[in-house]
Parts: structure tokens; sequence; C-alpha cells
């Protein structure tokens, strides 16, 4: 077990633990939650041996120290020709270390050392460690043409998940993930869940993806303001209970703050009389002897929300026959969809499978290599790349970065416009002028997210916006797609985001796009379904919902596991997928007529608000003058009268900002 006693680490001048005690029993799995920056990854270190307690102590047992004995995801890129087989079988440090042996062995000629050699790589189990690497891989997406390939023939994501293969490849009796699933797609992500559920020591998670962490853990540990929390059960049972105990804790601090004024009030008024000194002394010392409860302080939550868009085209895009891909290379097509107002669409499909490529070609980051891609009238796009981070420039800063994009959008934006507008992302004070190459991860993604917002689209594309971001960000992420009044189109790994969001999925197979008519759940028993059929070498199973839509010449099949042109069967489900899809398309047109009701008074409120703004600098700069006392009799008076012309438009318009609000909330109960 790992126990931690009264233990303070620091890293610099911050204080990432202090005085935490908590243990952790073998075979449990350790959600660590916190938010960015907490020090998560610092206490990792600290477990790993990259870094010493400062005061306190952190005891394992010693053979969990020894070589092998901790598996984490090593975060260098790793540059080798090697097949990568052969790298994820280095992972396992007794296999390894076995090998070894029995190579100097047989060098040395030593007949004792070979027989212990052989027994060694028995017990390390070499007769099929090269099939349970390959099992690695393939869970995790790769395709049985790459299982040899050399490494430095692979992608940045696709390095990181061989990575990931080698360390799961190490039989540790401790892992650290830290953010698995950042370069997962849902198939390898459902996968990695049923390997970590079966493994049998200690697992220790970092992870943003609360359904992951449902999935996966029963304990969960909570890093926040220099302390550890212990819960017991997942990431679902942790919030409840935390909630629960923020709730007491309050109502503690509010008990106590009573008791504490009342025993003031009796000192303040009797200490100075000489026949209630003996109770009021008594009461001072009580006051001491008082353990001060603190008040429950949160770090304030994160949201934002997207502009209304200024048209919202019906329909958004149509596409036929469309075909994407890059240079002469096809990836997806024949693709015949159309995109309606207010349409909530995510996005299904392994790796390799072209959603990125579609979302690109619909972005104009590609061109369509045939077919036509049309767009309504007054389309405007906003697009989330998974590159998108990447290509931050290293030396810019979010000012200069919006001052460029106000030039292009906003002519009229004034740097204190902008620098409140940051300041809705989390970038207050100095850190509008930091440089980006000096910004986390998640920094990264909200500046991105500022971007898109700033643009008022009325179609948001969004490919992979959470890799970096914290749960409370995704939450808020959540929260302001939900309330978007225009079109989202959504590929993510993150299931609670899709879930939340999205009322329809296409799913990208087979080099085409289909509906997939069913949830989430559907979509990951059919996963289920495809990996034992594909162990077996049965045919795949067809998918819960009925063929490729609108599938010309030369589509994937409708149904997997059907050769292109058989007679597509209805699955079981295909009655029920109707209504299912039909209920979808009821709530995009639901959606799509309330943005279209309130969009009115949505703008007035907005011509109200910069009206309101207008006057109270107005106000501002009358208030200012007055104070020099340096003006005139007549510009007194005439100052005097303009503030009361402002406090009477202020007062009116104040009035009909609510009238409008009021409007706009019963207009939206009705949709509910």
């Amino acid at each position: 077990m790992i126990q931690l006693k009264n233990l303070t680490l620091r890293r610099g001048v911050k204080v990432v633990l202090q005085g935490a005690s908590v243990t952790l029993n073998p075979g449990e799995k350790v959600g660590l939650v916190g938010r960015n920056g907490a020090g998560k990854s610092s206490l990792f270190s600290l477990l790993a041996g990259r870094l010493h307690a400062d005061a306190g102590d952190a005891e394992m047992p010693p053979r969990w120290q020894q070589p092998g004995g901790i598996g984490e995801v090593a975060q260098s890129m790793p540059e080798t020709g090697q097949p990568a087989t052969e790298f994820v079988l280095e992972g396992d440090v007794p296999l390894t270390e076995a090998r070894a042996a029995l190579a100097a062995a047989e060098a040395s000629g030593d007949g004792h050392a070979i027989a212990d050699a052989h027994m060694h790589l028995e017990q390390a189990g070499a007769f099929d460690a090269r099939s349970r690497a390959q099992a690695l891989l393939l869970g995790l997406g790769f395709r049985s043409e790459q299982l040899d390939a050399p490494v430095n023939s692979f992608s940045g994501g696709w390095r990181m998940r061989l990575q990931l293969a080698r360390a799961l490849m190490c039989p540790a009796e401790l892992m650290l993930l830290d953010e698995p699933t950042n370069h997962l797609d849902l198939d390898a992500l459902v996968w990695l869940e049923g390997w970590l559920k079966r493994y049998p020591g200690l697992l220790i998670i970092i992870s943003h993806d609360r359904e992951f962490l449902d999935a996966v853990t029963n304990v969960t540990l909570h890093l926040e303001d220099a302390s550890l929390t212990r819960y017991g059960g997942n990431y679902t049972a942790f919030e409840e209970m935390r909630a629960e105990r923020m709730s007491q804790q309050q109502a503690a601090f509010a008990r106590q703050q009573d008791k504490i004024a009342h025993l003031q009030r009796f000192i303040d008024r009797f200490k100075a009389k000489a026949s209630k000194a003996k109770q009021a002394q008594s009461r001072v010392k009580a006051l001491a002897r008082m353990e001060k409860l603190a008040p429950v302080l949160t770090a304030s939550d994160f949201d934002f929300e997207f502009r209304a868009p200024q048209s919202l085209p019906n329909p958004m895009l149509t596409m036929r026959d469309l075909v994407c891909g890059y240079g002469e290379t096809a990836i997806v097509r024949n693709v015949n969809r159309t995109v309606l107002a207010g349409q909530r669409i995510g996005i299904l499909g392994a790796n390799g499978q072209g959603k990125s490529t579609l979302v690109k070609t619909i972005a104009h980051a590609l061109a369509p290599l045939a077919g036509t891609l049309t767009e309504g009238k007054g389309l405007a796009i906003g697009y989330f790349a998974q590159q998108e981070l990447d290509l931050l420039s290293e030396d810019d800063t979010p000012m200069q970065r919006m001052v460029r994009l106000a030039r292009e959008v906003s002519p009229q934006a004034r740097d204190q416009e902008l620098r409140d507008f940051l300041g809705q992302f989390r970038f207050v004070g100095d850190m509008v002028h930091q440089k980006v190459g000096t910004l986390s991860g998640g920094e990264r993604a909200r500046l991105v997210m500022a971007t898109l917002v700033w643009q008022r689209p009325n179609l948001l594309l969004l490919d992979e916006p959470t890799n970096h971001l914290d749960l409370n960000t995704r939450e808020a992420l959540s929260i302001a797609l939900n309330e978007f009044e225009g079109t989202v189109m959504l590929v993510s790994h993150d299931r609670a985001l899709l879930r939340e969001v999205c009322d329809e999925f296409w799913l990208v197979t087979a080099g085409g796009v289909q509906p997939f008519d069913g949830d989430l759940d559907d979509y990951q028993r059919w996963l289920l379904e495809v990996s034992r059929a594909v162990a077996r070498g049965a045919p795949l199973p067809p998918l819960p919902g009925p063929e490729l839509a609108g599938a010309g010449p030369g589509a994937a099949p409708a149904l997997a596991g059907k050769p292109a042109g058989a007679p597509a069967k209805a699955s079981p489900s295909a009655e029920g997928g109707g209504s299912k899809r039909d209920d979808r398309k009821q709530a995009a047109q639901n959606r799509a007529a309330l943005a279209s009701r309130t969009r009115p008074l949505r703008l007035e409120v907005q011509q109200i608000d910069t009206r309101l703004e207008k006057l109270g600098a107005e106000r501002a700069e009358l208030e200012a003058a007055l104070a020099t006392g340096t003006l005139s009799g007549p510009d007194i008076a005439e100052s005097g009268r303009r503030l009361n012309h402002i406090a009477a438009e202020v007062a009116m318009l104040e009035e009909r900002w609510l009238e409008l609000q009021g409007e706009i909330e019963s207009i939206s109960s009705e949709g509910a």
C-alpha cells in the first residue's frame, strides 16, 4: 500500500501539499482530481520518485520502487526506427532483463546461467509476450499492418498511443496514468476502460473525463488548496459527497459565526462592569479556545456564452456526392447529408476513418475532391481544430491575437473592451500580455475558444475541443453549447459532452457517412459486438439503424460486415430507430423556432446593454468633471441636468431590460 503521513511538498515557492495524510491500498482504482495547476502531476512525480517530500513521509513497499514496479506513460516523444511491437515489448521490464540475461549467458557459454535465464523468461511470460503486446496495440486502434511499422513512421498522437501501450505492457504493482485518454478516440477509450478494470494492481489516474473516471475508479482523491481528501466511490459519488460535505461545513461555519457574535456581544457589553467581569472573562477564554472553522471558499467557476449569431441560414449546408481526402487519396466518399439550423450533431468513428477529414472539408481547410458542398447565405463557420493549439504562435500574446482578430471582425473594438472580453476566459491582469509559449494547454484552449466566441459563428465545428480542459471548463463548454442558437458539429471522445450536447449522431466508417440511430450506450455495445466478432472471425454485426442515407454508387456499405450493394437486413432496433430520429429532428426544429422567436428580443437586449454602457461612461465623465471643482456655474447646472436625464433614461432602459428578459424566459420555458 501507499501511505502519505503529514506530507508537505513544494515546487519552487508554491506549496503543492501541506500536511497531507492518506492511505491507498493494493487493487484500488483511484481517480486523482483537482483544478489545473493544483499539483496533481507533482504528486505523480513524488510517487514515481522524481520528487522528494519537504516534510513528512511517503511510504510504499520496497519492491514497488524497483525497476518495473511502477508503470507510467513517458511524456517524451519516441524517435526510433524500432518496430512498434518490439518498442511495446520493452515496456515489460522483467522480460527485457531476462532477454538481456539470456544473451549475456549465451555469449559467455555459461550453461547454468542459460538455464536460469530460460527460467526467468518463462516466469516473465515470454511465450505469449508478443501476442500480448500486439493485443494492446490492436485495442488502442492500430491496424494489423502497422504492428511492425517503425515507430518514427507514426504521427505524434499515435506515438503517444505507443507510449501508453508500452506502459500497459509493464507488469507493475502501481500504475500512474496522467490523462491517458487525450490521444484516443471513443473506440480505443472503451477498450482501455475494459483493460483497466481488469488490471490487478493499484491504479491512480489523472483524467478530466468524468465518464471514464466513473467507469474505472472506485476511490477519488481530491487535491485542493494543498490538501488531499479521500472519498470512497467514483467521480459522480465524489461530487455528491463533496457537495454534502461543503453544505455541512458551510452550515457549521454559519452556526459558529452566530455563536462567536453572541459571545463577542456579551464581552463588549459587560467587560467594563465589575459585576459581570468574571462571566465576560470566561467568555473571552471560550472564544480563544474555540477552533475556528474556515468558510467554504471555492474558486469561481468558469463560464462563458457564445454570442447570438447575426443570421441563421436554413439549411446551413448541403452535401451532394461529396468526396473528402488529401491530394488524390479519397478518405470519405459519396457524402449526401444536409445540416439544418439548430442541429446538434455528434460525429462518431474510429481514428483514421475520416472524421477530421470531413470536418476540415466543411471548414474549407481541405478542398473537396469531388461532389458539391453548398452553403446557406450568411453561413459563418467557427472551427476548433485538434492541432489549433499547436499552431498558435509561441511569441504571440492573448491581447495581440485578439487585436488582430478585432481588426478583421470588429474594427471598433477598444483595448479595454478586448481586456474585458479576455477576462471572461480567465485572462486577467498581466496574463493578457503573457507569451503563448508559456501558457498551459488549458489556457491555450481557452484562448482559441475566446477567438471563436468573438467571431459570432452560426455553425460550430469542434474537433476534440476538450483535450486540455479541466472538468469545470468542460462543464462550462457544455452549458455554452446548449445555449448556443446556431448549429453544432462535434467530434469528441468525451462522452459526457456528447451526451449533454448532441441529439443525433453520424458514423464515419468504411469510407462513408451514415446516421447512427441510437445513443452512445448503443454505440458502445455495438463496438463490443464488433470486437467479439473480429476475435471469433465472425461477420461484423449490423448497426442499430437504417441503411446509409442518400448514398450514391460506390458509397460505404450500409451495414457493417455487408458487401457494397448487398441487400441490407433491418436490425431489430430499426423500427424504433425511426422514432428516435424523428424525435431528434423535431427537437432541432423546435430549437430553431425558439431561436427565431427570441432573436428580436435578444437583439433589443444587446442594444440596451450597449446604450447602458455608453450612459454609464458619460455619467462617470460628468461626475469626474464636477469633482474637479473647475466648472463654471452654467456648466455645473448643465451637468446636473444631464445627470438627471441619464438617471431617468437608465431607469427606463433597466425596466425595459427586465421586461425583455421575462419574455425570453417565458418563451424558453414554453419550448422546454
